[in-house]
């Protein structure tokens, strides 16, 4: 693949892995600690950084942004559900934008025909 890494590419990939440690981190500490609010509103920053940098990445509107809309959708939901006192409704849209907007699109991503897995799969010489 010619693609080159892009500012956006580089951005959104950065972010992305960001999300996912801090995202890995909160799913397993304790709910509720200052340091889980602290660690949130970083993972929630991490978050807007993929799902906007989605939006300067290949030309015209694909699935992938909608998907980045919807990231949008769940990840406002989330924040307002933690200020809401919700917890079960804050737990569940955290964890599905966790797995349906990093996870499953991250595994989609290291494809060999995708920007990022092209650059993988290459790095590792198996491409």
């Amino acid at each position: 693949m010619a693609a080159s890494l892009t500012p956006a590419i580089a951005i959104h990939a950065g972010a992305a892995i960001t999300a996912l440690g801090i995202g890995a981190a909160l799913l397993v500490m304790r709910k509720g600690s200052s340091r889980h609010r602290l660690l949130g509103r970083s993972w929630a920053v991490a978050m807007l950084a993929v799902a906007l940098s989605a939006f300067f990445i290949g030309s015209g509107f694909s699935w992938l942004h909608a998907l980045a809309v919807a990231a949008l959708v769940g990840l406002a939901g989330a924040v307002r559900y933690a200020r809401a006192g919700n917890p079960r409704a804050h737990r569940k849209a955290v964890v599905g934008l966790y797995v349906g907007g990093l996870v499953i699109p991250g595994l989609f991503a290291l494809l060999p025909q995708r920007i990022l897995g092209g650059f993988v799969w290459s790095a590792l010489g198996l491409a």
